[in-house]
């Protein structure tokens, strides 16, 4: 397993002070539906999903497939429009911003982690995690970047490029990326759906820990109840609808969720 993950006290006193100054939900969505065609062909992918996302927690999303949970993640992080409903976003209905102004806004309070990583097989291990931040013009807080690498046990892997770097390297090089903007809340797809037993172990206790020791928000889609059961909190879609939440649960109790619906 990998090293505990101790706490950054600069990450630590940023989540600290955004705890004081917001005391709403860090993402919210009202009756949002999501309808792909038209006619007889049409699909409902939500068909009326409402929830807020508390700060500070690791909220796991799960379902069958076609149950509407990707769709829902996407609509959260502003990468898809709802066909009706609203969210908001650290308070800001983002129905209401322009394509440059909802940009600006996933580029402030937004980190994302794919299942397949998504990284430039040109650059290191560093400027990959650094990327968002050169995308939006900032200069690096060096102190943190080195606690950062130091903590998803990366420090001596920082110059090596992807092709370089096993599965799990490659994946907290993408955990890195979401955390080095310490967004207001982090979007996890599958983030274990492309590793080993062993590999995915480690890469949920870094994201655990960067719940619990950073404050960091996190809304995690996955098929895996092993990843669910580091949540505080699950919600279970069927069929573009919320129909079952769980608080702090093992993976016994998770897959029995998930049989029952799959019995409906």
């Amino acid at each position: 397993m990998s090293e505990t993950v101790a706490v950054p006290a600069q990450m630590a006193a940023t989540a600290a002070a955004g705890e004081a100054s917001s005391a709403g939900p860090v993402v919210s969505a009202t009756d949002l539906t999501r309808r792909y065609g038209e006619g007889d062909t049409a699909v409902d992918a939500l068909r009326g999903v409402s929830l807020d996302v508390p700060k500070g927690q690791l909220t796991a999303v799960m379902g069958p497939s076609g149950s509407g949970k990707s769709t829902l993640m996407h609509i959260l992080a502003g990468l898809d429009k709802p066909t009706s409903g609203e969210v908001a976003i650290d308070g800001t209905a983002i129905s209401k911003l322009n394509d440059s102004d909802l940009t600006k806004l996933r580029r402030r309070h937004i980190g994302f982690i794919f299942q397949f990583f998504n990284l430039l097989p040109m650059l290191t291990a560093e400027e990959n995690i650094l990327l968002p931040l050169s995308i939006a013009g900032a200069k690096p807080d060096r102190p943190w970047v080195d606690e950062l690498l130091d903590r998803i046990g990366l420090a001596d892997r920082r110059t090596h490029r992807p092709a370089e770097l096993s599965g799990g390297q490659q994946q907290r090089v993408a955990i890195g990326r979401a955390l080095v903007s310490k967004p207001t809340i982090v979007f996890a797809d599958e983030p274990t759906g492309n590793l080993d037993s062993t590999t995915s172990g480690e890469i949920l206790e870094v994201m655990r820990s960067s719940v619990d020791s950073y404050g960091q928000t996190t809304v995690m889609v996955t098929h895996d109840a092993r990843a669910a059961a580091i949540a505080d909190r699950i919600l279970f879609l069927d069929d573009g609808l919320i129909v079952k939440e769980l608080g702090r649960s093992d993976a016994h109790e998770v897959i029995s969720v998930l049989e029952d619906i799959a019995a409906r």
